[in-house]
C-alpha cells in the first residue's frame, strides 16, 4: 500500500493506537504532537523509521500545521487520511472556568481539525480524495459537570464534522466523526477513582470501558472502501452509553 495517514495528538493514547492501526494496515503515517519529547520516543517504540515521520506540531497554529503538512508531502508526496485527534480536556465547574482556558479548549479541540483539514485537503484532493475522521467525544452527544469547555467543543467538532462532510464529499473527501465513551487510557486510570470507575460501568451497558485498540479499529473502518458511503456520521464508540440515556442503573439488575 501506498497511501499516508496523518495522525494529530500521536504520542500517546488513542492517538497512538490509532498510528498503530494504519501502519498494521500498511499505511505510511505522519505523527503529529505538541509534546516533541513524548512523541519522539513513541515514534522510536513503532520502528518502521521508513514509513513513520514524526513532527512537532501545535495544531492550533496555522503555520505550524503548515509547516508539517508542507514536510509530510516532501517526505511522502501524498495525503490519503487525516485523523485529528488532538485535544485537550479541561473539568472544571462553570464559573471556575477562566476565559483562557475555554478559548485554549476551543482552539485546540475546534480550531484545530479545522487547521488541520484546511492544510490537508488540498493535498488529498490532488490525489483524488481521502477520507477524514474527526475524534470527538460522548461528552458532545451529552451534557454533564464539569465539561463546559471540552463538551462544547466537541459538540461544535461534530457540527464542523458535518459541514465539512457536506462540501469535502461533493469534492471527493468523506468526514466523519468518531466520538469515544470511557476509555481505558492511562490518562483515566490515573484520575479516574474506583467510585467513578464503578459509576461509569454502571451506566454503560456493557459493563465496562472501551480500549483504545477499538477506537482505532472504528477509525480504521471510517478511512476504509468498507465506509465508502458513510460521510457525516458522527460515530458512538461508548459500549451503549449514550443511548441509555439517564440509565438507572438499579433497573438493570431486574431479571
Amino acid at each position: 500500500m501506498d497511501k499516508v495517514a496523518v495522525v494529530t495528538g500521536a504520542a500517546r493514547g488513542i492517538g497512538l493506537a490509532i498510528a498503530r492501526r494504519f501502519l498494521d494496515d500498511g499505511y505510511r503515517v505522519a505523527l503529529l504532537d505538541i509534546d516533541a519529547q513524548t512523541l519522539t520516543t513513541a515514534a522510536g517504540r513503532l520502528g518502521q523509521q521508513d514509513r513513520v515521520l514524526a513532527l512537532a506540531c501545535d495544531v492550533a497554529d496555522p503555520a505550524q500545521v503548515k509547516a508539517s503538512v508542507d514536510k509530510v508531502t516532501t517526505r511522502f508526496a501524498r495525503i490519503d487520511v487525516l485523523v485529528n485527534n488532538a485535544g485537550i480536556a479541561l473539568f472544571k465547574p462553570i464559573l471556575d472556568t477562566t476565559y483562557a482556558e475555554w478559548a485554549r479548549v476551543l482552539d485546540v479541540n475546534l480550531s484545530g481539525p479545522f487547521i488541520c483539514t484546511q492544510a490537508c485537503a488540498p493535498v488529498m484532493l490532488s490525489n483524488g480524495g481521502g477520507a477524514i475522521v474527526n475524534i470527538s467525544s460522548i461528552s458532545g452527544l451529552r451534557a454533564s459537570s464539569l465539561r463546559v469547555a471540552y463538551g462544547t467543543s466537541k459538540a461544535a467538532l461534530d457540527h464542523l464534522t458535518k459541514q465539512q462532510a457536506a462540501e469535502l464529499g461533493n469534492l471527493g473527501i468523506r468526514v466523519n466523526a468518531v466520538a469515544p465513551g470511557p476509555v481505558d487510557t492511562a490518562m483515566a486510570k490515573q484520575v479516574h477513582t474506583a467510585d467513578i470507575r464503578a459509576d461509569y460501568h454502571d451506566a454503560i451497558p456493557l459493563n465496562r470501558y472501551g480500549t483504545e485498540e477499538e477506537i482505532a479499529a472504528a477509525v480504521a473502518f471510517l478511512c476504509s472502501d468498507a465506509a465508502s458511503y458513510i460521510n457525516g456520521h458522527t460515530l458512538a464508540v461508548d459500549g451503549g452509553f449514550d443511548a441509555a440515556g439517564i440509565g438507572l442503573a438499579g433497573l438493570r439488575t431486574i431479571k
